[in-house]
């Protein structure tokens, strides 16, 4: 009997294809992968940005809530049991923000709501 591996590689023994043409990857370094986020998935009149002008300075202070994770995760959550949640744990949040919220003028929802 022939040693094993003998017949096994030339049992198995590969050939390339020899093709002319076909495609070939771009030698291009710009990604084509969509950004992180859509503009076309936001709500209307909804802005990531910070530094926009026309931005109230209470929903200012909300973002900055909403993406400060000293608080702990805000999805699933309204802005007021993650500030109640975060001040059982003695995590101290800003008292301006409890304000905001139960003043009733701005959302409940964090800015992360339905995006995950």
């Amino acid at each position: 009997m022939a040693t094993p591996s003998k017949n096994m590689k030339a049992f198995y023994k590969q050939k390339k294809k020899k093709t002319t043409g076909g495609i070939t990857k771009s030698k291009s370094s710009k990604s084509t992968k969509p950004a992180a986020t859509d503009i076309a998935q936001l709500p209307h009149g909804v802005s990531l940005d910070l530094k926009d002008a026309d931005i109230e300075e209470e929903e200012r202070a909300l973002r900055e809530f909403d993406m400060n994770m000293a608080y702990g995760p805000c999805i699933g959550i309204t802005r007021l049991g993650r500030w109640e949640r975060a001040q059982r744990l003695g995590l101290n949040p800003p008292k301006e923000i409890e304000k905001l919220v139960k003043s009733g003028k701005v959302k409940l929802q964090s800015l992360f709501d339905g995006r995950m």
